[in-house]
């Protein structure tokens, strides 16, 4: 059996400082993080290290390159997965590996949870890869980005 494209480790604070310099083009800069300074003069995101710990985690390559980073958000029987790819990364037909590495890894710390996560609905890109990593769209709805209200759709994983 081959070694796993990816692994989830901690997720440091250099990664954070490192992910925060992502710069991706439009319209997916909408994923751009505010600089990492600002995040933790706010204790904001992953720059509070609680919610780091408990929520966060890095996503490594063969090499041990930061490549992505994982959220696992908590509800009430489910684990909304929350993910950021490399910008370098992003098209390079990887990406349904990236997003069972981090489903499994919810999967395994949370084995009773549904798992799910949300996708802007123009991002054709993302629906793509995660439909090829088992999930399957379950709903519609419009909520809040950064900037203006948008359609998403929520994703279930059900595992292959």
């Amino acid at each position: 059996m081959s070694e796993p494209l990816y692994r989830i480790a901690p997720l440091l604070p250099e990664h954070c400082r490192e992910i925060c310099t992502w710069r991706y083009p439009a319209p997916y800069d909408i994923y751009e993080w505010r600089p990492w300074e600002l995040m933790v003069s706010l204790q904001e995101e992953f720059a509070d290290p609680r919610l780091r710990d408990e929520q966060y985690r890095a996503v490594l390559d063969r090499e041990g390159e930061l490549c992505g980073f994982a959220q696992l958000f908590p509800i009430v029987g489910v684990t909304r997965l929350g993910l950021g790819l490399h910008p370098d990364r992003c098209g390079g037909g990887n990406g349904a590996a990236f997003v069972r590495a981090i489903a499994e890894e919810a999967r395994r710390l949370q084995p009773e949870h549904e798992i799910d996560l949300e996708v802007l609905t123009w991002n054709e890109r993302a629906i793509r890869a995660y439909r090829s990593a088992g999930f399957e769209i379950t709903d519609t709805y419009e909520r809040m980005t950064p900037n203006v209200p948008a359609a998403f759709y929520c994703m279930v994983w059900h595992e292959r």
